[in-house]
């Protein structure tokens, strides 16, 4: 028992590690407006690195804008806008979760500690981490898209949600996903805590791995065994897993 939970507990660890750093800086069309807010386009990828938390908005005008209460500096990574935002000598004026307002069609990656990741209305991709805090996603995402979500000490929530593929996880704390989408595949993991998905009403069958250790498990999805279709991974260690039809 004790050899199952320290093994699941290095798995979720390993999805929450990595931190990314600012790379070098851009210029010419790259650089910022008075406002400190940047242009990228369509289809651009955006990494957003905090020593706190953030709330993801969305943007409009295509701009990457940015609390004005917020220290932050602008860098570029190859083909990435780099987003660092730092409180240091804001004399408590910074939020401790400032906005970041996203235009449509940015694939979005964060990485956060000490606090929670709030995204609402993101249309994009995702890739969110934070430690010591929780992840609430409401109705984002993007049908061809990836989202990963992943914590600790901290709860993943996410409703609305719109994937090609999902996963998310955390070691202390729920994990509930409700999904607007079929994504072609779902995983949900923790150690301490429930994990609960729900599908819309028409989804097609998917090959279902519903696991815990103490708790009980519920599916009530279409199921296959073909191995090249759909799949649900949903495990824990100490509470529930739930796979539902919304």
């Amino acid at each position: 028992m004790k050899s199952t939970t320290a093994a699941r507990a290095a798995l979720v660890l390993a999805l929450v590690s990595g931190t990314a750093g600012c790379g070098g800086g851009g210029g010419g069309d790259d650089l910022p407006d008075a406002r400190g807010a940047l242009r990228v386009p369509v289809g651009g990828e955006l990494v957003i690195t905090t020593d706190h938390g953030v709330t993801l908005r969305p943007g409009a005008g295509g701009e990457v804008a940015v609390d004005d209460r917020a220290g932050h500096r602008w860098s570029r990574r190859d083909d990435t806008r780099v987003l660092d935002l730092d409180c240091a000598g804001r004399d408590g004026r910074c939020p401790r979760m400032p906005r970041v307002d996203v235009p449509d069609g940015v694939s979005v990656t964060v990485r956060a500690r000490d606090a929670g990741i709030d995204a609402a209305g993101i249309a994009g991709a995702l890739d969110l981490t934070t430690v010591n805090g929780d992840i609430t996603v409401t109705g984002s995402g993007a049908d061809d898209g990836a989202v990963r979500l992943a914590t600790r000490n901290g709860s993943v929530r996410a409703d609305a949600l719109r994937a090609g593929k999902v996963r998310a996880g955390t070691v202390n704390g729920d994990v509930t996903l409700a999904c607007a989408t079929a994504p072609a595949g779902v995983g949900g993991t923790t150690v301490d805590g429930s994990v609960r998905l729900a599908l819309p009403a028409d989804v097609p069958a998917y090959r279902v791995r519903a696991a815990t250790d103490n708790g009980s498990t519920s599916v009530d999805v279409p199921t296959t065994h073909d191995t090249a279709g759909r799949t649900i991974r949903l495990t824990t260690v100490d509470g529930d897993v739930t796979a539902a039809r919304a």
